[in-house]
C-alpha cells in the first residue's frame, strides 16, 4: 500500500490519500508514505482529442511517443484521432490501437473511428464493425463530415450504438485554401478563413443532432460566432456539447504577423474578442471540455514557408498548465472546476467508465499530482514526442504536473518521489 501523505484533493483540502492494488482505499498502517505536501492531486487527466500517427510511419508520434507525453502531461487516457495511415475506418485498425495502449501501459489508449472510408467524406465507414469493437466515438477530424446527407445517415448509424459524433466544424466550400484567420488576412497577405464556416456546420449539426436523436460534440471551437450557436443548441435541450483546445485560450491570430508555421493551426487562431468568447464558454459551462488536439508533425514538414507548412501543435504535455495558469492561477476556476473539464467531463464524453471519477475509496487511482508553484519552460526538444513542434517555444509556465499513477501504477515521476 501506498499513502500520499499531506496531499491537497482538487485543492479542496490537505488530507492523506491511500492506493492499494490500483484503487484507492483505507490506510491500514503497512503503507509506504510519500511526502506530497504543497501538491494537488486531481483525477488523471482525459484527452477527448489527440492525434497519435500510430498506424503510420512513425516520423512524427507512435502510441508510445505520445503515451509518455501523455502521462508527462498527467493524462490517463486519451481518444485517439483516426486520421492515420491507413485511416481508422475499421474495426481492426481500432483494435490495435487499443491493444498496442495496453501494451504500452503509460495511458489507456481510447480508439476514435473514421466515420466515413478514409475520411472522404461520401461512404459512411463500417460504423456498426467499429461499434461492435468497443468504439462509441466517431469523427473525420481534420475534416468536415460537410455533405448532409452523409451526416443524417451517420447519426443515425452512431446514435443507435448510443455514441457520439466529433465533429471538425470547417464548411469546405468557405475555406477553400485558407491559411490564417479572415480577421489577419490582409495584414500578412493570405487567404483569410471566415468564422462563419465554423458556425454553421456546428448550427446545421445540432438541428440533425435534435431531430435524430444523436450526440454531436463540436471540435476544437475557435469563435465567438460558434459560442452563440452552442449556446442557442444547448439551451433548446439539443444533444451537443462543445470542446476548446489551450492554444485558442491562450494565442491569437497576431500570431500569423510572424509568420512562423508553429502557430499553423486548424482552425486558425483567432481575435483577441474570440479568445475571450472561448474562454468566457469554458467558464460558465457553455464549452464543456478541454481538448488538446495534440497535432505532431516532423520538422520537414512543419518549418516550411507557411502555405505549404502543416497544420497542428502539440499539447499534451503543457495543456494542465496552460489552463491552470489562465484560470486558477487568477481565480477565475478551482482545481474542482478544472478536474471536471479535464477529466470528468471528458470521459463521460467518451463512455470511459473508470476515469474521471471522484477521488474516494473503491475507486481506480488514476490521478494526477500537480505542483501549483513549479516554473518551467517548454522546449520542443525537452518534449517526449517524437515531433517538437510546440507553439509554446520558450514560454515560461508555473504549474506541473510531477506524477501521473494508472490504476496504481507509476506512468510518470519527475522527482522520483515514488522511487
Amino acid at each position: 500500500m501506498t499513502v500520499l501523505v499531506g496531499v491537497d484533493v482538487l485543492g479542496e483540502g490537505v488530507r492523506d490519500v491511500a492506493i492499494r492494488d490500483g484503487v484507492i482505499a483505507e490506510a491500514d498502517g503497512t503503507e509506504t508514505r510519500v511526502d506530497c505536501s504543497g501538491l494537488v492531486l486531481l483525477p488523471a487527466l482525459v484527452d477527448p482529442h489527440t492525434h497519435l500517427r500510430d498506424p503510420g510511419p512513425g516520423d512524427a508520434e507512435t502510441i508510445e511517443s505520445g503515451s509518455r507525453a501523455a502521462a508527462r502531461g498527467g493524462y490517463g487516457a486519451v481518444c485517439a484521432m483516426p486520421n492515420t495511415v491507413p485511416v481508422a475506418d475499421t474495426a481492426e485498425i481500432c483494435t490495435y490501437e487499443r491493444r498496442r495502449g495496453l501494451e504500452v501501459g503509460l495511458v489507456d489508449v481510447v480508439p476514435i473511428g473514421a466515420v466515413t472510408v478514409g475520411e472522404e467524406g461520401d461512404r459512411l465507414a463500417d460504423i456498426a464493425g467499429m461499434g461492435a469493437a468497443g468504439v462509441r466515438m466517431f469523427s473525420d477530424d481534420g475534416r468536415c463530415v460537410a455533405r448532409s446527407d452523409v451526416m443524417r445517415e451517420a447519426l443515425v448509424k452512431i446514435g443507435a450504438l448510443g455514441g457520439v459524433l466529433a465533429q471538425h466544424a470547417q464548411d469546405p466550400l468557405l475555406t477553400a485554401d485558407a491559411q490564417v484567420d479572415a480577421g489577419v488576412a490582409d495584414r500578412v497577405g493570405l487567404p483569410g478563413w471566415p468564422t462563419m464556416a465554423e458556425a454553421t456546420i456546428v448550427a446545421r449539426d445540432a438541428i440533425m443532432a435534435a431531430e435524430l436523436a444523436c450526440r454531436v460534440h463540436a471540435c476544437h471551437v475557435s469563435t465567438a460566432q460558434t459560442v452563440a450557436v452552442v449556446r442557442w443548441a444547448k439551451a433548446q435541450g439539443y444533444p451537443v456539447t462543445a470542446e476548446v483546445t489551450p492554444h485558442h485560450l491562450l494565442l491569437d491570430h497576431t500570431t500569423a504577423l510572424t509568420g512562423d508555421p508553429a502557430y499553423k493551426v486548424n482552425p486558425p487562431l483567432r481575435s483577441a474578442a474570440d479568445v475571450e468568447a472561448v474562454r468566457e464558454a469554458l467558464l460558465d459551462g457553455t464549452i464543456d471540455v478541454v481538448g488538446t488536439d495534440h497535432a505532431p508533425h516532423p520538422a520537414e514538414t512543419k518549418r516550411r514557408d507557411w502555405c505549404e507548412a502543416s497544420m497542428g501543435m502539440l499539447g499534451l504535455e503543457t495543456a494542465l498548465a496552460v489552463v491552470a495558469d489562465l484560470f486558477v492561477r487568477t481565480g477565475r476556476l478551482t482545481w474542482a472546476d478544472v478536474a471536471d473539464r479535464m477529466s470528468s467531463a471528458p470521459a463521460r464524453l467518451a463512455g470511459i467508465a473508470d476515469h474521471g471519477l471522484p477521488i474516494e475509496v473503491g475507486a481506480p487511482a488514476n490521478l494526477c499530482l500537480v505542483d501549483p508553484e513549479r516554473t518551467w519552460r517548454s522546449y520542443g526538444r525537452e518534449l517526449a514526442s517524437i515531433a517538437e513542434n510546440t507553439p509554446y517555444e520558450g514560454l515560461e509556465l508555473s504549474t506541473r504536473v510531477v506524477a501521473t499513477l494508472l490504476r496504481g501504477k507509476v506512468t510518470y515521476d519527475l522527482e522520483g518521489r515514488f522511487a
